[in-house]
């Protein structure tokens, strides 16, 4: 709520340098991104191999579990849009970090599956409320023409956090699971909270305009990545997007890219490990060398998507995770791993900055909150499905190769799915799609 009544003329957090207040949101975005990326998302496959060695659990429990956190947090995404148009992203990002924490204090009692699940599952409460989707939302509230920039610099925090996966196993192999979960948490808590006192909702609350402009510049929707939708009350309402092919096809693709995202990050380390006899650090190096080409391509790709067709991108960007993850299904060595990690890294760097400014160019910033929301119920069936159905599969077969075939055969559909969805238009003055509707 604090995001809508305290305004100033001056605008928020005088004290900071006098640049653009929505390049400080990008900071701090970062930083979450960061802390969320470092400490679970990352994490997840070194936390794993330990796991799996002091409990005996199988791969489809363990997986299932990262699988079942990631499934809350889609179905939290509806609720997640009117909490953030009611209270304000800032409200939201904070209690996302608390129970963030607390997550990871409960995760350190685990003694069963039960208990296993439940850490996990108010883990992921946390680190949904404070993620992409309410942080992408303000960027979107704060840029128009460097949308995808924006998006891709704060979420460079996710990248940069990958490189730090060495130092979390090396912190797992010293200090132990549980002794790591508590500084997890106590990071969290003294570092993401007050960064995400920075966060401020809207740039026209506050005596600014989006990208910093003098004065606000509409979009005549003709050229480059115009809409025609400009400001907090133009676009689509929820119910218009909806009914249109073009947003469930959009959503669709994202999602399966996010399967094949998920099903690496939960499954990469544990593959190393098993089937080509890698230690974990240096398959955790492995993530580092995936994050680290993810990083340079999320900045590189927000550049070019702010200018290049984004529709164009994403598609082909599919199309290398298809091939990456085929790949990885027929790597021999880990020379052969480190072809996948470039080919996985370039297309999930390049895609990622994309998926939120790309809605934005379709349905406008009216109802952006609730239509993310209501992508997130698609999305999150794919960063479910991933994990799980790779576990499934290898547990079965008795290695990985037919589970990453599977994962690269999804990515296709996926592909396809970002060629289809074509922009929609509007009938003017009625208010309805007139193409690309259901």
């Amino acid at each position: 709520m604090e995001d809508h009544v305290k305004r100033t003329r001056a605008g928020p957090a005088t004290w900071l340098p006098r640049v653009f207040y929505g390049w400080w949101i990008v900071a701090a975005a970062f930083v979450i991104h960061g802390l969320s990326g470092a400490l679970f998302f990352h994490a997840f496959g070194a936390y794993f191999v330990y796991l799996q060695a002091e409990f005996g659990w199988s791969r489809t429990l363990i997986s299932g579990a990262f699988s079942l956190s990631r499934l809350e947090s889609g179905f939290l995404g509806p609720l997640q849009g009117w909490l953030i148009n009611r209270f304000g992203s800032r409200t939201v990002v904070r209690i996302g970090l608390l129970l963030f924490g607390v997550g990871f204090l409960l995760f350190t009692q685990v003694d069963s599956a039960l208990t296993f699940y439940g850490a996990f599952l108010i883990i992921a409460l946390g680190s949904g409320l404070c993620g992409f989707l309410t942080l992408n939302i303000v960027l979107m509230n704060w840029f128009e023409k460097r949308r995808s920039t924006a998006v891709a610099l704060s979420a460079a925090g996710s990248s940069v956090a990958g490189l730090m996966v060495p130092a979390v196993a090396l912190a797992l192999g010293t200090f132990g699971w549980r002794t790591t979960a508590v500084g997890s948490a106590i990071l969290l808590l003294i570092v993401g909270l007050p960064v995400s006192q920075a966060i401020r909702q809207t740039p026209e609350a506050h005596g600014h305009v989006p990208d910093g402009r003098g004065t606000p510049e509409p979009s005549d929707g003709t050229s480059g990545h115009g809409t025609g939708l400009s400001g907090p009350a133009a676009g689509f309402a929820a119910r218009e997007a909806l009914r249109t092919r073009s947003f469930w096809l959009l959503a669709a693709g994202h999602g399966l890219a996010l399967m094949s995202v998920s099903a690496v990050s939960a499954h990469l380390i544990p593959f190393l490990v098993a089937q080509l006899n890698m230690t974990i650090e240096s398959a955790a190096g492995m993530v580092a060398v995936l994050t680290g080409v993810s990083l340079v391509a999320h900045l590189v790709g927000g550049f070019i998507g702010d200018r290049v067709n984004r529709r164009l991108i994403a598609t082909l960007c599919m199309a290398g995770h298809a091939a990456a993850l085929a790949v990885l299904a027929s790597a021999p060595t880990p020379a052969v791993v480190a072809i996948f990690a470039v080919l996985q890294g370039l297309s999930w760097g390049f895609r990622g900055p994309l998926m939120t400014p790309l809605r934005a160019e379709y349905f406008g910033r009216r109802a952006l909150a609730t239509l993310e929301g209501f992508a997130a119920l698609v999305t999150t069936a794919g960063l479910t499905l991933g994990p799980i159905a790779v576990g499934v599969l290898a547990d079965r077969m008795g290695d990985y190769r037919l589970a990453f075939l599977f994962v690269a055969t999804m990515a296709g559909v996926g592909m396809l799915c970002f060629g289809l969805a074509a922009r929609p238009t509007r009938l003017a003055g009625v208010g309805a799609a007139a193409r690309g509707v259901l």
